[in-house]
């Protein structure tokens, strides 16, 4: 055990300390890689050293590597090695954190980190939430428990709006949920791309006149396109006037309500009735960690506990929290234990101004990408996130993509906005630095320029 644990923190150890150097990681074709990887369980024994020997070879290069300091896409996923350690003891001890019976330290470690994420956005002490994998999962758990604490079995009617930035994962949660697609409003965004308070409104307005029943709002706290935030005072008026639920996919943003910047661009974020949050995103945590509160953490208890007999002896002492009342999942790991260890060891203030970074270096990305030759801006930096193209062909910036992907040296997606594609830069990395950035839009533009 010693050995093989020692030969995987070395493994470790070489990615972090060597993944400057190294390129940004590939994407393998199907083909190659099955006839590579795919194989039958062996009937005998195998060396683990020969299998971690396999794995270095074929297949940690052969993903993107997220944690990489030139990774600009999607929104990556930084991690940090103190995490890693978390996450290794949680599975070593097979924590079980389900129920306070089954896990009662591992039940109290995450009320904790719950109630500091509480602290942090300002939520009252009615409120409550758990770990979940990530903002998918968080968004379908609140979403539920909106509809649970608002409308009951009575869906028939009930309309939803949100704005054509929100992030896919709430229109999937509210399908798995049971709503048609008839019943979204999906409002376009204004030049900001935030959800407009007066076409939210006026949508409202009609369908109460049609004799449909609005019941939820979901308003973005920093967009995976651009890094928007919706008007959340605005919004948080307009939905207690109405008698709305509101939910804030904050799955990218929410936690960058830690530092000054953050609670500026957050203002407003204290008044919703549900929130998603992704630590794995830019709290710096390893895949999965993901976070749901509740301004009243008894609408998710209401919407989630269930008391089968063969859980009574789970159940007969009220005083005990058991996280599984409270979501999807009976089975569930110890995902806090890792924010729990990395903050504590870090300190609250390191995690504050890595996110400050993550603003300042997508201001300097917009700033550089300025001075270059044809390229335009098409939404300035943002939480973290700065979209632009080169020229004004849209192949040519998916053209760019595929360049950089067979590059290596760093990478970026596309996406599109109000009809034209864009590239994107999301700097929340805390190990880049300006002569990352500056480098990887000096490819770009050689790229561009064919």
């Amino acid at each position: 055990m010693q050995r093989l644990g020692y030969r995987v923190v070395d493994i470790l150890v070489q990615h972090f300390a060597g993944m400057r150097d190294g390129p940004v990681g590939a994407k393998g074709a199907p083909d190659e890689l099955m006839a590579r990887l795919s194989r039958p369980p062996p009937e005998t024994p195998t060396d683990p050293h020969a299998l971690l020997a396999h794995l270095e070879k074929e297949v940690f290069p052969n993903n993107l590597h997220v944690d990489h300091p030139r990774f600009f896409a999607f929104v990556p996923g930084p991690g940090n090695f103190v995490s890693t350690m978390a996450d290794t003891l949680a599975a070593g001890f097979n924590v079980f954190n389900g129920t306070w019976l089954g896990g009662s330290a591992a039940a109290a470690i995450e009320l904790t980190v719950i109630d500091w994420f509480r602290r942090f956005c300002g939520f009252p002490e009615t409120a409550g939430g758990l770990f979940v994998s990530g903002g998918s999962a968080a968004n379908l758990t609140a979403l539920h428990a909106a509809r649970c604490a608002r409308l009951g079995d009575r869906i028939e009617g009930a309309t939803i709006y949100f704005s054509d930035q929100t992030h896919y994962s709430v229109e999937r949660a509210l399908r798995v949920v049971g709503f048609a697609r008839e019943q979204f409003r999906k409002i376009p965004s204004d030049d900001r791309f935030r959800l407009p308070l007066e076409s939210l409104r006026e949508a409202i307005r009609a369908d109460k006149n049609a004799g449909l029943r609005p019941f939820c709002v979901v308003a973005n706290a920093g967009t995976t396109n651009t890094g928007a935030v919706d008007p959340l005072s605005g919004l948080a008026d307009l939905c207690a006037a109405e008698g709305l639920w509101l939910h804030a996919d904050g799955a990218y943003g929410a936690a960058a309500i830690i530092c000054q910047r953050g609670r500026e661009k957050l203002r407003g974020l204290e008044r919703v009735d549900s929130l998603s949050l992704d630590p794995h995103k830019w709290l710096f945590q390893p895949f999965e960690c993901g976070c749901v509160l509740a301004r009243d953490a008894a609408h998710l208890k209401s919407a989630f506990q269930l008391m089968p007999e063969y859980m009574r002896d789970v159940h007969r002492n009220t005083a005990e929290t058991n996280p599984a009342d409270y979501g999807i999942q009976l089975s569930r790991g110890f995902r806090a234990l890792k924010v729990w260890l990395s903050m504590n060891t870090f300190g609250l203030a390191a995690f504050r101004d890595a996110i400050t970074r993550g603003f300042e270096l997508a201001e300097f990305a917009e700033r550089e990408l300025r001075t270059r030759h044809n390229c335009e801006i098409l939404s300035p930096a943002e939480m973290g996130i700065v979209a632009f193209r080169f020229g004004n062909d849209d192949a040519l910036q998916t053209k760019l993509v595929d360049l950089m992907l067979r590059d290596r040296f760093a990478f970026l997606t596309s996406t599109t906005l109000k009809g034209v594609t864009a590239l994107r830069l999301c700097t929340i990395n805390p190990r880049t630095t300006e002569d990352d950035i500056s480098q990887t839009i000096d490819r770009l533009e050689k790229f561009a320029a064919g």
